[in-house]
């Protein structure tokens, strides 16, 4: 598994905490950089993951209102806490970090669906991700 694989789920599981414990993300963060000071080995996937993490928070405004606009029929409250912090972390990768090709950002998001979340939720997130990236080439 890659660094960038290993920060992003990382990054989902602070996005997820902070959003299930209603507490800010900063916190989460905070502890997650104690935590990741005291395992050396945890440190190449630790700088993405808190990039990610940084970029959802500044950018969340922005991100939130594309993930409303394109998530036909589902508001976000309504979505599943994972499939939330899903769309926001692979939003910020496509309309944030050139980096990332937008299908690489795209595909990970969809496998990490399938692997935490509900039967329909890779579908789902490849959708909206989908109308996310069209909208970020226009």
């Amino acid at each position: 598994m890659s660094a960038r694989t290993k920060a992003r789920k990382r990054a989902l599981d602070m996005l997820y905490q902070a959003d299930v414990r209603d507490v800010p993300v900063f916190d989460i963060l905070h502890a997650e950089s104690k935590r990741a000071a005291n395992e050396p080995d945890r440190a190449a996937s630790w700088a993405y993951a808190r990039e990610i993490v940084d970029g959802v928070t500044d950018h969340r405004e922005e991100i939130d209102e594309l993930i409303s606009s394109y998530a036909q029929a589902w508001t976000l409250d309504r979505m599943p806490n994972i499939d939330r912090a899903l769309l926001r972390l692979a939003s910020w990768e496509i309309l944030h970090n050139p980096e990332v090709p937008v299908a690489v950002a795209i595909d990970e998001a969809v496998e990490l669906a399938k692997e935490y979340s509900t039967d329909d939720s890779a579908r789902f997130v490849n959708g909206v991700l989908g109308r996310i990236a069209d909208h970020a080439k226009a």
